[in-house]
């Protein structure tokens, strides 16, 4: 791993399911951006595995690969393609860091400074969300069950909690999008 470059950088988004977050990463893929999500790493070994993209099996998957690789693991997995990516771009996007250790990895070995960005949204308006998405939806009762998880298992409110800057998702999307792109016009990021 280089040095990083000048002006270069990461930026992580955070929060809980249904917040925002691939909203904005999405939005920023289009404009250029590199963007590496770290549920995908949940999802590709699900389907790796032969079976079923669910929330039961996505769970016991994320489980068990931070059984083997401990609770940085997606960081860990992912960390050669996030370098990677550092080396021809100056900023790149990180859709969905989930534990505190993720972030200490991240913030130790990724070799550019790392922003995190919270996504954030009341709590009803969350699992509304999560009901009416076409992929992979969840009850309310399946949205607070994965959000006690992700809390309790995951480490997830420690990135949230050291969020450098914090977005609220209360209204339409394109509202969300243009703190974002405001925010990332402050920062000075580019893809």
């Amino acid at each position: 791993m280089g040095e990083a470059k000048a002006g270069q950088g990461a930026l992580a988004l955070v929060g809980m399911p249904g917040a925002g977050k691939t909203v904005c990463a999405d939005h920023l893929q289009a404009q250029g951006y590199f963007s590496l999500r770290f549920g995908g790493v949940v999802v590709d070994e699900v389907r790796r595995r032969g079976l079923a993209v669910n929330p039961q099996n996505e769970r016991v998957v994320r489980e068990e690969l931070r059984q083997a690789h401990g609770m940085a693991a997606m960081a860990a997995i992912s960390l050669p393609r996030l370098q990677q990516a550092l080396q021809a771009r100056s900023h790149i996007v990180i859709d969905g860091l989930y534990s505190f250790s993720e972030y200490k990895l991240l913030n130790e070995k990724l070799g550019a400074p790392l922003v995190l960005v919270a996504i954030t949204a009341p709590r009803h308006l969350r699992y509304q969300r999560l009901a009416d998405r076409s992929d992979r939806p969840l009850t309310p009762s399946e949205a607070r069950e994965r959000d006690m998880l992700e809390i309790e298992r995951l480490e997830k409110g420690g990135p949230i909690a050291m969020a450098d800057y914090t977005l609220l998702n209360e209204r339409a999307p394109a509202d969300l999008l243009r703190q974002l792109d405001a925010l990332l016009g402050a920062l000075g990021f580019s893809p």
